[in-house]
């Protein structure tokens, strides 16, 4: 008997749906009690009386950043992104409107300090479930519809990042949902109200949420923030030129007279600390009082005493007036040259 009453226990366990936030609201709770008794040693009709209760409504939502690090981002790119979870911690289904904030100045999200802002911010809902913005795919939104409790939803916040950034600056966001009477579906319902006063007959609503990054205790809301930071590459541009001879002197104390050899230093640097520059290219308009001499260009040879030498690799390339060449790659802390030579006319 025991075993089957456990059987029995254990299945009504299973069949009831366990959440987080509670018994679900606008549920109804029978307790009944009955009493036995005999009279003159003979079983009378049990006595009973029930007793219902109304569950009311707890709102209690979280916004939270994915993720433990700032978003890296380039000056000047677009689509970068930032994510958040909604949560409804509710016993009940929900609405939620959304907004999003920029943050000016103050503390961030991950010990850094705002200090610019991101342009053209929208906020999409992780339509297809795929964890990532899908461009194309996941829908842009201003709010959600019919959350379910103990159900969470994947907002990306996608924005813009001005040209001209440089490295270390930080942009914060603020994610706020807001409880919102979930209503007909599709439809966004209006803004919950806290119920005052005494315990009502119907179902009231208590506020449950906790304190955000930009909003109160218990005011069925809540909020969370997010950041970009920059990622930029510092590069910087020299150009020196060498006077190497002249007609009369030759290589011995030549001056700057028509005819005289001269030889240009181009050196592209990209600082420490930094992002790396890729595609790097190099173009050098030769003016009319120079000839430019053909195969005197070199990429990425040695310098000494800041000064190009003539050696790398012959390359580049030379059409109309411009001198040009790809060097590709500059890592952060790295140089790299372009070389040429022209005759003064």
């Amino acid at each position: 008997m025991l075993a089957t009453a456990s059987a029995i226990a254990m299945a009504a366990i299973s069949a009831a749906p366990a959440f987080a936030a509670g018994t679900l609201a606008n549920t109804t709770i029978t307790n009944t009690v009955s009493v036995a008794y005999t009279v003159g040693s003979v079983a009378q009709t049990a006595k009973s009386a029930s007793n219902d209760i109304l569950i009311d409504r707890k709102i209690n939502l979280t916004v939270a950043a994915v993720g433990t690090t700032t978003t890296n981002v380039s000056p000047g790119q677009t689509a970068a992104i930032t994510t958040f979870l909604v949560t409804n911690n509710s016993n009940a289904p929900l609405d939620f409107g959304l907004s999003v904030a920029q943050q000016v100045g103050g503390a961030g999200a991950h010990s850094n300090t705002d200090s610019f802002d991101v342009t053209g911010t929208t906020m999409y809902f992780d339509t297809d479930g795929s964890l990532s913005y899908t461009p194309g795919v996941d829908v842009a939104v201003t709010s959600l519809d019919e959350v379910a409790p103990d159900t969470s939803r994947r907002i990306f916040v996608v924005a813009n990042v001005p040209l001209g950034q440089a490295t270390g600056d930080v942009a914060a966001v603020a994610l706020t949902a807001q409880a919102r009477d979930g209503g007909a579906a599709g439809t966004l319902g209006a803004i919950s109200v806290q119920t005052t006063g005494a315990n009502t007959a119907g179902v009231d609503t208590v506020f449950a949420d906790a304190l955000g990054a930009t909003d109160g205790l218990y005011d069925g809301q809540h909020s969370a923030k997010n950041d970009y930071t920059v990622s930029a590459a510092a590069v910087s541009v020299s150009k020196i030129s060498t006077l190497i001879s002249d007609p009369i002197n030759g290589t011995t104390n030549p001056k700057m007279i028509p005819g005289a050899i001269v030889s240009y230093c181009i050196q592209v640097a990209n600082a420490v600390g930094g992002a790396d520059a890729t595609g790097v290219t190099v173009s050098d308009t030769v003016p009319g009082q120079l000839a430019y001499i053909t195969g005197t260009t070199f990429l990425n040879g040695t310098v000494t005493g800041g000064i190009c030498n003539a050696d790398g690799a012959l390359g580049g390339s030379y059409s109309g007036t411009t001198v040009s060449g790809t060097l590709g790659t500059l890592t952060a802390g790295a140089t790299k040259t372009l070389y040429f030579r022209a005759t003064i006319n």
